[in-house]
């Protein structure tokens, strides 16, 4: 048997639930070498006995597979192998996937073929987060470890709703408290949602180039203060202007101006021109 690092981890997916890490991998190597040192007849390579198979190869053999096996395997093998494997399946377009997430590998089911499980497990569709769900979640993995008065502060709005129904989902916890007057709850994001929105840690959410945390530091206290009210301008969104209406260009329109009268031709009212009075005859 040759060695095969893409099967030998396909293997270990299949054989558990829970992450798979590259620390759990690393071990199985490591142990592989110690119970192939300590006792060669129960080598994985060199089963006991009573499992032996029709074909026992030779001990040339046994030692050219144990070389083969690398007695150490970096983090940068491990995922340049876990990355092939993941597009290999993609490309074949197989039902399973190999998702990374905080705690490790894992193998799941396409989202293809989730409807599928969800049937067989008879489980309800998946609820899908409301927009005041996912702007407070936002403020949470932006800002932890965050107080419920500066969720409010920074929305506007209750977050009570918003809050409850996050931890109910187990996207967020509550992380202590605040050492502010009345030690207010703090909120921080879990591991689930890192697997939720795809990423490994906090440290790979998009940096934002136009708020910094002092920025947003100042605003919640003013806003908690009274002093001054955000605009949608100061948080980098398009303010909502009047638009100016532009100068009208003569040239575009064909129709001639009507001429102007004449003061000879213009009608001798009194009414309109008051002088036309004492140049009219009078009588008698």
């Amino acid at each position: 048997m040759v060695f095969n690092l893409k099967k030998i981890l396909r293997a270990l997916l299949l054989s558990t639930s829970d992450p798979l890490s590259i620390r759990d991998i690393q071990a199985v190597i490591t142990r592989y070498h110690q119970q192939a040192s300590d006792d060669p007849e129960e080598s994985p390579t060199n089963p006991p006995p009573g499992s032996r198979p029709p074909f026992e190869p030779e001990q040339s053999e046994l030692n050219d597979i144990m070389d083969q096996v690398p007695a150490l395997l970096t983090a940068t093998q491990i995922r340049d192998a876990m990355d092939a494997i993941s597009a290999e399946l993609i490309e074949k377009r197989e039902v399973y996937r190999v998702v990374q997430g905080p705690a490790g590998y894992r193998i799941t089911t396409a989202p293809d073929y989730a409807d599928w499980v969800r049937l067989l497990r008879n489980e309800a569709r998946p609820m899908r987060l409301s927009q005041a769900a996912m702007e407070t979640l936002a403020i949470v993995a932006y800002r932890q470890p965050v107080t419920r008065a500066e969720l409010e502060a920074i929305r506007g709005v209750s977050a009570d709703g918003a809050i409850n129904r996050l931890l109910e989902h187990e996207l967020v916890v509550v992380t202590g408290r605040a050492d502010l007057p009345g030690r207010p709850i703090q909120y921080g994001s879990t591991d689930k949602f890192l697997e939720f929105i795809g990423i490994q840690s906090i440290e790979e959410l998009p940096a934002s180039d136009v708020l910094s945390p002092s920025q947003i530091t100042e605003w919640i206290r003013q806003a908690t203060q009274g002093e001054q009210e955000v605009t949608e301008q100061d948080v980098g969104l398009p303010s909502e202007e009047p638009q100016q209406q532009l100068p009208v260009d003569d040239g575009e329109f064909d129709a001639e101006p009507e001429p102007a009268v004449a003061e000879s031709e213009a009608p001798e009212d009194p009414a309109i021109n008051p002088s036309a009075e004492d140049e009219a005859p009078k009588l008698a």
